[in-house]
Parts: structure tokens; C-alpha cells; sequence
């Protein structure tokens, strides 16, 4: 649609306020779709993006397996040449949009060797056949096992891949294999600048829905004769939510704004998927706590909240990986 990343932000946001399942679905698809506008080859453009722009085909984005996470460069899936293609094996974890997706962009080891690691790593872009299980023919090799069972993000499936014998043709390394051979690391990291702008935005979606639900109970049940709105315990959990969410998607939408403007924005990316997730958290329980127990009922809304808000803590990176990379990025903006 040509929008900008701001624009994106806040409809993520309000995606999220309705339905965070929807926003992952979206999400998945869009990293993919701003890996191919940004460094796919131009026949990689005119073979996908019209069919991921109408819907036709949906896009995933790998780069989990079942040892490592945030350990990007601990990935063992490799790639080998074989003739015109590249022999792929390993097994991927937690791929939103996995089994319906009609493309993945996999990170795989091309060259075992390199040091450091990261610059031996590629990203492929692997076709499958959407919502198979088994795949045949020229997409042989590539199986998705049964669904992940989760606690909540239950709109949207996460599943495995498992890739044994799967063969890409060499010219759909993203950004071809002259171009794009190594380079998969640097590719997938700048993607997630955009894909943790995603996850705050989630955040403050899901926060801002959390608010809404606790003023409205909090107007509606009594105690003591009165709303428990007008009790100042109550007032003081909803000034401090409703103020965490305006921090959280003023940071937001800072960071978009940057890589809109094409500035780096890897540390305020990172801040602001921190303080938004953490954020999204937070006023989710406080809300439930609002409730009392009607919160744990699933007659009200809240209690899916509760099961859907610990994700954000999660993907993208974890708290604990954003705060490295902010204290990294703040150590190498303000070298002495």
C-alpha cells in the first residue's frame, strides 16, 4: 500500500486493541514483505509481492529452532550447494503463519567456517505449499509438524518446520546469490527493527484495550455503596496505567518515525518493544485485578488479555535481549 512505518504503527495498535492474533498474522507477512522491497532481487519482487499484496499468499519468517532463540548465531539448519540449488536441513521453531504460509524466509548456515559466524549465515526464500503438512513435488523436503499448543495467541498458528533434503533454487537467496550469499544475518536483524516496532505497537494496543475494560468495570461494580471507581486505590492503579500507555506509544512511535526518517534505530526500537511489552503486561494484570474475580471468568474479555499479554514479553526478542542491546547501543553512541 506504500504506507509508511508510523502509519503501520497505528494500525497495529489498533489491530491489537480489538484482536492481537490479527496483528500477528500481519506482522509475519509485512517482515516478509519488507525483506523482499528492501533487498530482494527485482525477479524475487515481480514473482511475490503482487501475490502477497492481494492476500494470495501469505508469508512466515524463521529464524527460531528447538535449542536456541535469542542465540541468532547458534542456528544449525544449514544450506549446502547441490547443482543450481541449495540442499536445506534442520528443524525451525515457533513460525507464526507456519503451516498457512505459501513463502518462509529461512536463516541458514551457508559456510560453517566463518568467523565470526554471523557472516556465514543466508536467508532463503522457501516456497511451500499453503496449509500442507506434507509437502511434495518441487517443494519435497519441507514438513510442518502439528501445531503448537499455547496458552493464549490462539488466532494465529506457531508450528514447527522441518526441512530434510528441501532444495531452493540458488536465485532465491534474498537478494540473489551474487548479492545475498552471507548476508542473511544482517538482513534478518535489520527486519526485526521493524518487527519489534510491531510488538510495541501490540503492546500499547493491548494495554489500551486493558484500560478501557478496567474504567468501564470500575464505573459499573460497587462496593460499599459506591462504584469502585471512587475508591482512591482504584483511581491510583488507573492514573498509572493510563499514564504507561501514553509513554509506551509516545516510544513507539518515536522509533517508527526514525526508520521512516531513515535513521538507525536499533536502541529506540529495542526501548520502546521493551517499555510497550512490559508495559502491555502490566495493565493487563492491573485491569484483571480490577475485575476481581469475574477477571478469571471467561465470560469477560479480560482473562484472554491475561493469556495473550506474556507473548509480548517473549517475541522479537526478550526483555532480557532488549535491555543488552540498549545498553550496547547506548555504549556505542556515547563512546568516550
Amino acid at each position: 500500500m506504500g504506507l509508511d512505518l508510523t502509519t503501520y504503527t497505528m494500525i497495529v495498535e489498533e489491530l491489537s486493541r480489538g484482536w492481537i492474533s490479527i496483528s500477528g498474522v500481519v506482522n509475519t507477512h509485512f517482515i516478509g514483505s519488507y525483506l523482499l522491497m528492501k533487498f530482494g532481487t527485482d525477479e524475487q519482487k515481480e514473482r511475490l509481492l503482487p501475490r502477497m499484496a492481494t492476500g494470495e499468499i501469505r508469508a512466515a519468517f524463521s529464524l527460531s529452532e528447538p535449542e536456541l532463540g535469542s542465540d541468532v548465531q547458534a542456528i544449525k539448519t544449514s544450506a549446502v550447494k547441490s547443482g543450481e540449488h541449495y540442499e536445506i536441513n534442520g528443524q525451525k521453531m515457533w513460525v507464526t503463519n507456519g503451516l498457512m504460509s505459501g513463502v518462509v524466509f529461512v536463516l541458514a548456515k551457508t559456510d560453517r567456517e566463518a568467523d565470526p559466524p554471523y557472516k556465514g549465515m543466508t536467508c532463503f526464500i522457501c516456497e511451500k505449499e499453503p496449509g500442507e503438512s506434507n509437502n511434495t513435488g518441487d517443494f519435497a523436503g519441507l514438513d510442518v509438524p502439528p501445531k503448537i499448543k499455547k496458552m493464549g495467541y490462539k488466532g494465529v498458528e506457531s508450528t514447527e518446520l522441518v526441512f530434510d533434503g528441501y532444495k531452493c533454487p540458488a536465485d532465491m537467496i534474498l537478494g540473489g546469490e551474487d548479492g545475498g550469499l552471507g548476508k542473511g544475518f544482517g538482513q534478518m536483524m535489520d527486519a526485526l527493527e521493524v518487527g519489534r516496532v510491531n510488538v510495541a505497537a501490540r503492546g500499547v494496543g493491548i494495554a489500551q484495550r486493558a484500560l478501557e475494560l478496567g474504567l468501564r468495570y470500575s464505573q459499573e461494580r460497587k462496593t460499599f455503596g459506591k462504584p469502585i471507581a471512587q475508591h482512591q486505590a482504584i483511581q491510583f492503579k488507573l492514573a498509572d496505567m493510563a499514564t504507561k500507555v501514553e509513554a509506551a506509544r509516545l516510544l513507539t512511535l518515536k522509533a517508527a518515525r526514525m526508520k521512516d526518517a531513515g535513521e538507525r534505530s536499533d536502541l529506540e526500537a529495542g526501548m520502546a518493544k521493551l517499555f510497550a511489552s512490559e508495559t502491555g503486561k502490566e495493565v493487563v494484570e492491573d485491569s484483571f485485578r480490577i475485575h476481581g474475580g469475574y477477571g478469571y471468568s471467561k465470560e469477560y474479555e479480560i482473562e484472554r488479555l491475561y493469556r495473550d499479554a506474556p507473548l509480548l514479553l517473549i517475541g522479537e526478542g526478550t526483555s532480557e535481549i532488549q535491555r543488552m542491546v540498549i545498553g550496547r547501543k547506548l555504549l556505542q553512541r556515547h563512546k568516550i
